[in-house]
């Protein structure tokens, strides 16, 4: 089951938060998240656990109803599943081979591109079937550069920040003068931090990429699932984690998080406000009301539900660029439609930053585009005009907007005002006429949406074909005849309107 937060809204599926003192079955990706299913009326479904960091079963077989009994062998099986996907080393003994590493000349430094681990010399021979390559010292500081990223969209994906990037947040962080970077999923700045050698800056590592142990000390880096605030190490992870935020000596902590496009929102939230709490209580201020700084590395359209979960995060013009990594290949996506950095046009990056930092402090660099508005107390992209009517400057995307009189409020470029649906929308929209809506994409009725369509699942059956057929499934009189045109949604829709004008 494929479970994202775009097809929730369709589906009609939430995430439960997990209750204090309530425990949730597990994973080999920590404790699983409780959703629900809810139906358009509002009445609740029945509630199910899931992997919290996988949306595809493919990558996370785990299912289990909440109310569901069961049984010692299904129990014992999940056991030995989450055994075998252990790593093969415990953090502590990658620290110790990366000492023996590091010590070995030049020519027997051989890292293993199948397994994705440093080789010692006596691993050489049984790995000589496999992908080796030599080693260099610049190679160990930069291992987002060494590692083959995890591209798995659903799960891991790993776009990294290119150089400028980075740069520029670490600037940003250094001039505001903290101490201590809490990096959440954010190994290029990890890196970057080191490779700059900024004393007295330190850095602290979370990721839920357990191949990065193999660079870094148990100070370090924390194994860490970000989507359930699960610590693989135990308390001693925890631990590592409460001294980095312990502030002693004026040492300012700030958290920098990029977690994978594909997540869930809810859930990202509820993690980084447990750290914030844990910040809090170690700093001991008597002030509940401040939070720990962050960055939170996102794309621009997560806005709303980004602040509905943090309303004190505001979201900077800043276009954050991306790029992935290969060992001795890099395929950069400044030209990607969702990952180009650029100062005019539609193809630039959606990635912003969203910071509870006050905006005017972070100042965006003016030799990319970037000029401060004296009105909104901010920086803002070049082409973002201020609008006198909304009092702010409006743009999301990077383009100018315009302001609609009759919606009230500034729009995209692109849209027009529709008076048959009364709000702006792309020229070409399906416009909204009866009850329900813009109607159903999938048979063109008006009076339902896809999410509410009766024909759904009688077409996710029928898209089985002949399996359907092996389990003794009944042809649907619905299905088109062999070799016809099947009608868009759209036209079903045009063709239904005509005929209730008539």
């Amino acid at each position: 089951m494929e479970i994202s937060e775009a097809n929730m809204d369709s589906f009609g599926i939430e995430v439960i938060l997990p209750e204090e003192g309530k425990t949730a079955p597990r994973c080999p990706h920590g404790p699983t998240l409780l959703f629900e299913k809810v139906d358009n009326g509002g009445n609740k479904g029945r509630r199910f656990y899931a992997c919290s960091a996988c949306r595809d079963r493919k990558d996370c077989g785990f299912f289990q109803w909440e109310d569901e009994k069961v049984s010692k062998a299904r129990m014992l099986a999940r056991e030995a599943e989450m055994l075998s996907k252990r790593p093969r080393f415990t953090q502590q003994e990658c620290c110790s081979r990366f000492v023996q590493f590091a010590s070995l000349p030049f020519i027997e430094k051989k890292f293993c591109e199948d397994c994705q681990i440093l080789l010692l010399p006596a691993e050489h021979s049984a790995h000589s079937a496999h992908r080796t390559t030599a080693v260099t010292a610049a190679q160990l500081r930069r291992p987002s550069i060494l590692l083959c990223p995890l591209d798995n969209k659903k799960s891991n994906a790993q776009y990294l920040f290119t150089d400028r990037s980075a740069h520029f947040l670490l600037d940003t962080l250094v001039g505001l003068g903290y101490k201590k970077v809490l990096c959440v999923g954010t190994p290029r700045l990890q890196e970057l931090i080191k490779l700059r050698n900024l004393e007295p800056m330190k850095s602290l590592l979370l990721d839920i990429d357990f191949r990065y142990a193999q660079f870094y000390s148990q100070d370090e880096f924390c194994h860490y699932n970000m989507f359930n605030h699960h610590f693989f190490g135990g308390e001693a992870s925890r631990a590592v984690l409460d001294a980095f935020l312990t502030e002693a000596d004026g040492e300012q902590v700030v958290m920098v998080a990029d977690p994978p496009f594909g997540g869930l929102v809810k859930p990202l939230a509820n993690s980084f406000s447990l750290i914030s709490q844990t910040w809090k209580k170690l700093r001991n201020s008597g002030d509940s009301n401040i939070d720990i700084p962050i960055i939170w590395i996102f794309p621009y359209f997560f806005e709303p539900r980004i602040l509905e979960c943090l309303p004190a995060l505001t979201m900077l013009d800043y276009q954050a660029a991306l790029q992935k990594q290969r060992p001795q290949l890099q395929v950069d996506y400044d030209n990607h439609p969702l990952y180009k950095h650029g100062k005019t046009g539609r193809r630039q990056s959606p990635v912003r930053l969203f910071t509870n930092i006050l905006p005017k402090q972070v100042v965006l660099p003016r030799e990319e585009g970037y000029r401060f508005c004296s009105m909104c107390q901010r920086y803002v992209c070049s082409l973002n005009k201020h609008c006198t009517k909304c009092n702010l400057c409006p743009s999301k995307d990077g383009r100018e907007w315009k302001h609609c009189s009759a919606c009230g409020k500034c729009v995209k470029p692109s849209w027009s005002h529709c008076t048959s649906c009364g709000r702006c929308a792309l020229p070409d929209h399906p416009c909204r006429q009866g009850d329900g809506g813009n109607g159903c994409f999938s048979c063109g009725s008006l009076e339902h949406q896809r999410k509410a369509c009766p024909l759904r699942d009688m077409r996710r059956k029928n898209s089985l074909g002949p399996k359907a057929k092996s389990l003794g499934k009944k042809a649907s009189p619905y299905l088109a005849k062999p070799g016809a045109k099947k009608k868009s949604g759209v036209a079903n829709r045009a063709k239904k309107r005509a005929a209730n004008a008539l």
